[in-house]
């Protein structure tokens, strides 16, 4: 019984997703030509502004939500990517953890705390559901959580389920690229989950590429239209899929490059800065990066 019910609500929920995708088609074939008004020029010279700097909190996976909360307001940034399993801590009760499964009270919790800080949780992930239940279950809370995607590594047999859900929702999903030998090592096989699933895109994870050893340039441009977010990293070697984290500006990749590549596709979304090495003291690493950043965007304009 609980599986019919499962089933005639996940398919009221596709069927709403289809009809809302005509009236936004229809919307967007209405707003075309004013679109097509703007100046390209214009729209890539302001884009820039329009990048947030963030921190992936898997930056601080050994601390709990609440004191990797801390140490984001004191590095100086506004946008966090959370992490599945990470320990809620300060109030939240010892068995709490970041994820769907927080309870109601608790997901209160978390917002009043981002709020006092003026911290916004923009992404969390990389996260996924083995069956059409978890999936749901997950993009319910990040509808709830005001989230505008989820980084996720989907099975093929389910980019139907994580499209239509995604447009139900409002929550956009992202395609996180792990290394070799991980399915989404390179940029084709996050196309092709993109490929026709509009809600789908690319989390474009800037070190992970080097360490399998793809130029990160020609990565962004193969996505071209799809990236949704990224992972501000940098490794010591390329081509080397266990390379070392180093911070950003001070490895292989050639940043003035990849910004310009951005810059051109009129990107408008989040860097997560993803620091995975110092784990006990990265707080200034963190700084040194969103400094850097700064620094690169400002060389831009």
């Amino acid at each position: 019984m609980k599986k019919n019910i499962l089933f005639f609500s996940i398919a009221a929920l596709l069927f709403t997703a289809c009809n809302n995708s005509e009236q936004s088609a229809s919307t967007e074939t209405k707003n075309d030509s004013s679109s097509a008004a703007k100046d390209s020029s214009t729209v890539a010279a302001n884009t820039s502004n329009q990048w947030k700097i963030g921190v992936q909190l898997w930056t601080f996976r050994l601390f709990s939500f609440t004191d990797a909360i801390s140490k984001v307001d004191s590095a100086g940034a506004k946008f966090i990517e959370a992490f599945p399993g990470q320990q809620m801590g300060g109030d939240f009760g010892k068995k709490a953890v970041m994820g769907p499964e927080l309870s109601a009270e608790d997901r209160a919790k978390v917002k009043e705390l981002l709020k006092s800080k003026g911290i916004t949780m923009i992404a969390f992930g990389v996260t996924g559901g083995k069956d059409a239940k978890e999936w749901q279950k997950l993009f319910e809370f990040a509808k709830d959580m005001g989230l505008q995607y989820i980084t996720v590594e989907p099975e093929d047999k389910h980019w139907g389920l994580v499209d239509s859900l995604a447009g139900v929702y409002g929550v956009k999903a992202a395609i996180h690229d792990h290394p070799k030998p991980s399915h989404y090592w390179h940029p084709d096989s996050v196309l092709a989950a993109a490929t026709g699933h509009p809600n789908i895109g690319a989390c474009a994870d800037l070190g992970h590429w080097s360490r399998s050893g793809l130029d990160v340039v020609e990565c962004l441009k193969k996505l071209e239209g799809h990236i949704i977010g990224a992972h501000f990293k940098d490794v010591k070697e390329f081509g080397k899929t266990d390379a070392e984290d180093v911070i950003t500006g001070t490895g292989v990749n050639k940043w003035p490059e990849i910004f310009a590549e951005f810059k051109r596709q009129n990107f408008n979304g989040m860097f997560s800065i993803e620091r995975e090495n110092n784990w006990e003291h990265n707080m200034t690493d963190v700084k040194q990066e969103i400094k850097f950043f700064n620094e690169q965007v400002a060389a831009l304009k």
